[in-house]
């Protein structure tokens, strides 16, 4: 397993001088940026879309700006070191555009596309549900073919942003799983229009008071022929890929960051060689996201590495606030530090929950190395 370090693409530096000089206008609270990712705001999508950070990779034709997976990339170090709130977007941009970009029909990218690009669109995941947890194989909602396309019954649950999305992508059932063969048989991805009639969400409220995740009920849901993505019965493969993009980026390494630089300026010299561990720690795991980011520019598909990034950064992520809490004196630490140490202590605990738990992210790099 290598992670070797990419070049950044020529002019990057001006890229994440543009970024930073944009993102200084906007002065967020501790309560914003502890959530950044899991912040959900259009506007500020918008305001993205119309500087052409979003949709960046993607050919120009489908609203993108066709420029490298490393400049995208400086672009989202950027925002998430600041904690912006770019939860409207972040779905859409990191997994369910290139989803459809790659699989998606001609009319399907042209009219989904764009929208994302804008930040006019947000997207949700429909994978886990109440019974199958990590085990999706044996997931339950099933999609039966009609006269008019199909009918889906059945429930998503943890699923991020569903009451505030547009579409969700949905690993369904469309037929039973072979006798003795494999569970992950059977299984497809369809688009689903969530103002589509028999669609309920329920938010589900966390330790924070957010109501970020939902469970989503289909019941005799309609969908038209072309809701199919890709092929049918090919849904295993496909949503698989796409946790590539999801396990790699940044966000897995620096969804607590705001804590690290807001704490730098309240600790006194004393905690020069813990936090310098801590930034040891850091810069070598944004190395990693940064090699895999590269191997995905280079067409190449690191699940092992893409398993092993989120697996150590969320650890690193999780540990973040505490170790910074005990650099600090309570006395004289500052209220907003304060704030977003709370938040964060009661959010952490589902960095590693997200794209995979800790389980399932062991057993692929095990079985990538031929250990099981």
């Amino acid at each position: 397993m290598r992670f070797d370090i990419p070049n950044l693409p020529e002019g990057t530096d001006a890229l994440r001088a543009n970024v930073r000089a944009f993102l200084d206008q906007y002065d967020w609270g501790p309560e914003v940026r502890a959530r950044s990712w899991m912040g959900f705001d259009r506007g500020f999508s918008r305001e993205l879309g119309k500087r052409g950070w979003i949709g960046m990779v993607w050919p120009k034709e489908y609203g993108g700006h066709e420029r490298s997976g490393l400049e995208r990339t400086v672009v989202l170090e950027e925002l998430l070191a600041q904690g912006a709130p770019v939860g409207a977007h972040w779905i859409g941009d990191r997994q369910s555009g290139p989803l459809i970009l790659r699989l998606g029909s001609e009319e399907q990218k042209r009219r989904i596309l764009p929208g994302i690009a804008a930040g006019e669109l947000a997207f949700c995941i429909g994978l886990s549900e109440p019974d199958s947890g990590s085990d999706l194989a044996s997931l339950r909602t099933k999609a039966e073919r009609t006269n008019e396309g199909w009918k889906i019954n059945g429930r998503k649950i943890w699923t991020t942003f569903a009451h505030l999305s547009d579409y969700m992508i949905a690993l369904v059932r469309t037929s039973p799983a072979p006798e003795g063969g494999s569970r992950h048989a059977g299984l497809s991805q369809f688009l689903v229009d969530l103002r589509t009639p028999g669609i309920t969400i329920r938010p589900i409220r966390d330790l924070l008071g957010d109501e970020s995740f939902n469970e989503v009920t289909f019941d005799d849901v309609l969908l038209p022929p072309d809701a199919l993505l890709g092929r049918e019965g090919e849904g295993w493969a496909q949503a698989t890929s796409e946790l590539a993009f999801e396990r790699s980026g940044p966000d897995r390494v620096l969804s607590s960051f705001p804590a690290l630089s807001m704490g730098l300026d309240a600790v006194g010299p004393e905690a020069a060689v813990p936090v310098g561990r801590l930034i040891a720690r850091l810069n070598t795991l944004r190395g990693m996201s940064l090699s895999v980011a590269g191997m995905l520019e280079d067409g190449k598909s690191p699940a092992r590495e893409a398993a092993l990034v989120k697996d150590v950064g969320n650890t690193f992520e999780q540990q973040l606030p505490e170790a910074i809490r005990a650099l600090l004196e309570p006395e004289t630490t500052p209220p907003a530090l304060r704030r977003l140490l709370h938040d964060l202590t009661q959010l952490s605990p589902t960095f590693s929950l997200r794209g995979g738990t800790r389980e399932i992210l062991r057993g692929i790099i095990a079985r990538e190395l031929g250990l099981r």
